[in-house]
């Protein structure tokens, strides 16, 4: 961490002191007049001593705008050639006494990343932001108060932290760009909503996407060292027959989404940030878009590492020949990612860049330590290294993970 202050001339006091000064706008002043700034002890502090004079026109009388700044400087951390990751959201980041279990989980196995949310299904930022135009926009709520001290006290324990950003899901963007949300069909004026009741923004709104260009840069600085973009896609479930999109009417959803991830990649490819995809399951098997925009191939040659959802419990009854996929996880997890590395040797894509999201929750079956286990055994067995555990809860089966020694 570093002072940042605005100097004009520093000049000796007296013998070993020096004083930093800010010298006023007015001509008659600048050989008579200063303010002098003394640092305490504090780098969260700082006085300002009164005028050394009041010669010349009323200068003891003006207000010092900014004296001291305080510039907050990230640290960063190598992503392991092996991520093994758990996800965890804003409100456990937020609370100390949920989230040290998670910590604990860290110190004491093989888990060495975290996905922490930067912006979830509401389309709240999870921390204090007071860069334009989330701060105009009121984007943000203080969650996690404390995301700069807990992302750097991660960093010196070497984990390496993942920020999720949900893209295109963003009820709080719709509500203050309604001309950029995806519309009803039989009313262009009314929001069209998922099943859940959740809004869209439309994938085709490059204002979405230079925002979201926006918060990837500002939460990299803020100590994230990857960005893992989810919810990008058109949305699937809900009244498709009553759905209007102003900026992708007419056009190609995969080619609208293609674009977009373009986009990303044009945008942060000459930044220091890394970038991650998260799409769903069954792209890994189908080759159309599954009629929301996504193919593998388009994800793996724009993001850094992409993250197929291949959750057991997530593929239809049948799926394959499986009766319930959700009952089959290291056959499910072989088969499906056995077959997008097949695909990114095909595309000539280094094929570690895919990092499955593996199921470590309750749906379609009990899952146990073993099932957690074959997930992670079949994505060894298709020559991958890389995985991350997701429970919307955020309680894992620590069982099994290995622990470190």
């Amino acid at each position: 961490m570093s002072i940042q202050k605005t100097l004009v001339v520093i000049v000796p006091i007296s013998l070993g002191i020096l004083g930093v000064f800010f010298l006023l706008p007015n001509k008659n002043v600048y050989d008579s007049q200063a303010v002098v700034v003394h640092e305490s002890s504090s780098l969260h502090e700082a006085s300002v001593a009164n005028a050394l004079s009041t010669t010349g026109d009323n200068v003891a009388s003006a207000k010092v705008e900014e004296v001291v700044k305080e510039k907050f400087i990230a640290t960063h951390v190598e992503t392991p050639k092996e991520v093994k990751a758990i996800y965890m959201s804003s409100w456990v980041a937020g609370t100390p006494s949920f989230r040290e279990k998670l910590v604990k989980i860290m110190d004491e196995t093989e888990i060495n990343a975290v996905i922490i949310d930067i912006k979830d299904y509401t389309g709240k930022v999870s921390f204090l932001v007071e860069e334009e135009p989330f701060k105009e926009l009121k984007s943000a709520e203080n969650r996690i108060a404390d995301i700069k001290e807990f992302i750097a006290r991660l960093h010196s324990k070497d984990i390496y932290v993942i920020g999720r950003v949900s893209v295109f899901q963003d009820p709080h963007l719709v509500s203050v760009w309604p001309e950029e949300a995806v519309k009803k069909g039989s009313d262009h004026t009314l929001p069209w909503k998922d099943h859940k009741g959740i809004s869209w923004m439309d994938a085709g709104s490059t204002k979405v996407w230079e925002y979201t260009i926006d918060l990837a840069k500002i939460s990299y600085d803020y100590g994230f060292d990857e960005i893992n973009f989810d919810y990008i896609r058109f949305p699937s479930d809900g009244n498709m027959k009553d759905i209007y999109f102003p900026h992708s009417d007419g056009k190609a959803k995969h080619e609208v989404m293609r674009s977009f991830f373009e986009y990303v990649h044009d945008n942060l490819k000459d930044t220091e940030i890394k970038t991650s995809a998260d799409i769903f399951g069954m792209t890994t098997t189908n080759t159309d878009d599954l009629g929301i925009g996504q193919v593998l191939e388009h994800a793996l040659v724009n993001f850094d590492f992409v993250a197929p959802m291949v959750y057991p419990s997530h593929f239809p009854n049948n799926w394959a020949g499986m009766a319930k996929p959700a009952e089959k996880p290291y056959d499910v997890i072989y088969q499906s990612m056995g077959k997008a590395v097949a695909r990114a040797k095909t595309l000539g894509v280094d094929h570690q860049k895919l990092r499955p999201w593996l199921q470590d929750f309750d749906l379609g079956a009990n899952y146990t330590k073993e099932m957690v286990e074959a997930q992670i055994k079949a994505t060894y067995d298709v020559g991958l290294t890389s995985w991350m555990l997701w429970d919307p809860k955020n309680i894992y089966t620590k069982e099994a993970l290995i622990t470190e020694q």
